[in-house]
């Protein structure tokens, strides 16, 4: 596996990043690396940054190298060395959802701090007795990342939860509309299992993975 830093060159022209965003940001990234057709999606990445001056670090089992001369690129091998009680510190943007049935009986996904807000009736509160959005966003952190530990081989000592944002994109072809949210989380955690947590290191964790959402990025502590 790989670990790269990308960046906009010095020399390029800011310009062409207008409209690089959702699923037209993950196109350009996937032009990162040599064409082959038999290959799926084999990276994931986080878009930190300015509008015009985006950092993206890329996790991904191919080395990215094919370059249009508008990106300098960082990359080193990546192979964590991990052991079970480790404490970590680490960030990660996540896309937050719960599956509900709707009316139909059908299995949807909804936003999850939508769907706390319905659950409480967060709407018709009294405003004195609303809860902020902060706390909103906080516990739906929390939730998300409780039912993913023993999946993801962590145990998450402490979290913070915010910078919720609600998205759009468009995918070539299709006229529908791709709405999605994003949470940025940071925390501490332990290492409750080794191999499942490289796997989360290696693979992300929760949907949405095309648009940037998943990538767990850690640091000793």
């Amino acid at each position: 596996m790989y670990f790269s830093r990308i960046q906009l060159r010095p020399d390029a022209d800011p310009r062409k990043l207008i409209g690089l965003n959702g699923y037209r940001e993950h196109q350009a990234l996937w032009n990162l690396f040599e064409p082959d057709p038999q290959v799926q999606r084999d990276f994931l990445f986080r878009r930190d940054g300015q509008p015009h001056q985006p950092v993206y670090y890329l996790v991904s089992r191919r080395e990215p190298s094919h370059c249009d001369n508008l990106w300098e690129i960082e990359t080193k091998d990546y192979t964590p060395q991990l052991r079970t009680g480790q404490s970590l510190a680490f960030c990660l943007r996540a896309n937050p959802v719960v599956t509900r049935k709707d009316d139909a009986g059908k299995s949807r996904r909804n936003d999850l701090v939508m769907d706390i807000k319905k659950q409480t009736s967060w709407q018709t509160m009294p405003l004195i007795k609303r809860p902020p959005m902060a706390s909103l966003v906080q516990e739906a952190g929390e939730q998300w990342l409780a039912k993913r530990q023993t999946k993801v081989g962590a145990k998450v000592d402490a979290v913070r939860a915010d910078g919720y944002l609600q998205h759009s994109s468009y995918k070539r072809g299709q006229k529908k509309t791709i709405r999605y949210s994003t949470i940025d989380l940071q925390g501490t955690l332990t290492i409750s299992d080794p191999e499942k947590f490289r796997n989360a290191l290696f693979h992300g964790i929760g949907p949405a993975k095309a648009f940037g959402c998943g990538l767990l990025l850690v640091r000793r502590i």
